[in-house]
């Protein structure tokens, strides 16, 4: 069975790689193509996350680049057609809602091609948001849709989608995590050395919606300061953020607030794994404090991931000074209780093996 398989962001690399692994465990069934659009590329990430996951380099890469969302869309699509014609592929495996994974379908679509979406069914119910359009039509688009949680099942059983499509195979971005937290946390002792950490907040800002807006970003780094002053705040910071930062003087004055380098992986998910509570944006963060059992604050109005927060772990929090303020204090004086604490169901480290169980068959 030749498959091909598309990343196009680098949480994208941390879902896809499982699948290559397992798919290496059975070579007499499948046969793999990985494609890299390059929608989004960090010269200075690009290469450790590729080591630390062991992923080969992909097979093809695309180079696409920043754009506009119609401009990188229309682009992934004229770049990948080619590809897909000429390799033939009997699957095409998308994940997540990013622009390369509706470009690719959309593609697929048109070419016969049967698509399997990896994580599919997640919803935001926020269609302002460009990746909650990508969802709702890589969804009603793809052949075989791969949920990471039951409350996904019911969200495309409402759209109408056959039953018979739909497969609840757990969260995929669990595998990778199960794999690799031993060798993260052997990272902790020089970690928590080198930032002299002991109870810190750990925070990590990526969507346009917090940092584009200098109004908006101004008033997420006045309330870091003030809660820093009670606990310490460690913050990578990504080039384009801190030039936002730095060109719009919002530098505060005062309080414990390390800005830091991006971390790999794996040093990442050891900050996570030891942190005292988590500050984010981002879908995979909200996942992966989760399982961890980690307390975590989602700045935003919505999110895709709802059983992070039934499950206890995730509460929403506006960009505003107050309410930031407000929701960290509140959240470190109650935290999760680790002995009455349960994962969600399938989230144990073997949606690969089903997923390609199901494509097996």
């Amino acid at each position: 069975m030749k498959v091909l398989l598309v990343v196009g962001a680098r949480p994208n690399f941390v879902k896809i790689a499982p699948v290559i692994r397992e798919m290496e465990k059975r070579p007499q069934t499948y046969k793999n193509l990985l494609v890299h659009t390059g929608q989004h590329y960090d010269d200075n990430m690009h290469q450790i996350f590729f080591d630390e996951l062991e992923l080969a380099q992909p097979g093809i890469s695309l180079d696409v680049g920043i754009g506009t969302h119609a401009w990188q869309t229309a682009q992934v699509m004229l770049r990948f057609e080619p590809i897909a014609v000429d390799y033939k592929p009997d699957w095409v495996l998308v994940v997540g809602g990013v622009d390369s994974t509706l470009a690719c379908t959309l593609v697929c679509a048109k070419l016969g091609i049967k698509v399997a979406h990896i994580e599919a069914g997640l919803r935001s119910f926020d269609r302002t948001q460009p990746e909650e359009i990508n969802r709702v039509l890589i969804d009603q688009t793809a052949d075989i849709l791969f949920t990471p949680t039951s409350d996904a099942d019911d969200n495309l059983m409402l759209e109408g989608i056959d039953s018979e499509k739909i497969h609840f195979v757990g969260n995929i971005i669990i595998d990778t995590l199960v794999r690799l937290l031993p060798k993260a946390k052997q990272r902790w002792p020089q970690l928590r050395k080198k930032f002299n950490l002991g109870h810190y907040l750990l925070v990590t800002l990526n969507r346009s919606a917090n940092i584009d807006d200098t109004q908006t970003l101004s008033e997420i780094l006045q309330a870091l300061a003030k809660v820093s002053r009670t606990i310490p705040v460690l913050f990578p910071v990504r080039a384009k953020t801190h030039q936002r930062i730095t060109d719009n003087n919002l530098l505060p004055k005062s309080g414990n607030l390390n800005f830091v380098e991006p971390f790999g992986y794996l040093d990442f998910l050891a900050l996570q794994a030891h942190a005292t509570l988590v500050l984010t944006d981002s879908g995979e963060v909200q996942e992966e404090t989760t399982y961890l059992g980690i307390s975590c604050l989602t700045i935003g109005r919505n999110t895709a991931h709802s059983v992070t927060m039934t499950m206890g772990t995730n509460k929403l929090v506006p960009s505003e000074h107050k309410a930031l303020i407000q929701a960290v204090q509140a959240t470190l004086a109650d935290f999760i209780d680790p002995s009455t604490y349960r994962r969600p169901e399938l989230w144990d480290g073997g949606t690969a093996g089903r997923i390609l169980d199901v494509l097996a068959q």
